[in-house]
């Protein structure tokens, strides 16, 4: 069924259809176990050097809403020429506005999906490192 509710419900429920021993068999379960397994191999020294470049990724903005906010500018700039361009003799413009929406729109869809890898990778790169503080203890 379609919902809106995003990745996170997706998932919630593939884990409540699934029977309890299938858990592990699921994707995303896989997944995140493969990354767990590789960070655990990993020395701190490099687990947190990978933290700080996720950080980074996680909280800069990137270079997809700085097109996003200098793309319009740009054509507003040249609005004129555009705009004889397309309603010139072609009439260009409604190709034009759905090829620049859909790459606007899957602009800002790959950037979030980005931003909530970073988020996920740092988390897990956190709990490596506390599993290994109190390990120590």
């Amino acid at each position: 069924m379609f919902t809106f509710r995003g990745d996170a419900h997706r998932f919630f429920m593939k884990i409540k259809k699934s029977e309890p021993k299938q858990y592990t068999k699921i994707k995303e379960v896989q997944e995140m176990t493969a990354i767990i397994m590789f960070y655990r191999t990993l020395e701190n020294s490099l687990l947190h050097k990978m933290k700080y470049q996720m950080m980074k990724e996680q909280q800069a903005s990137g270079s997809i809403p700085l097109l996003v906010t200098t793309i319009p500018w740009l054509l507003f700039i040249f609005s004129k020429p555009l705009l004889e361009v397309l309603f010139g003799n072609f009439n260009l413009w409604i190709p034009f506005v759905l090829i620049y929406v859909t790459l606007l729109l899957g602009g800002i869809y790959l950037h979030f999906h980005e931003r909530a890898w970073a988020k996920v990778h740092v988390e897990i790169i956190e709990d490596v490192l506390s599993e290994r503080n109190q390990q120590h203890l």
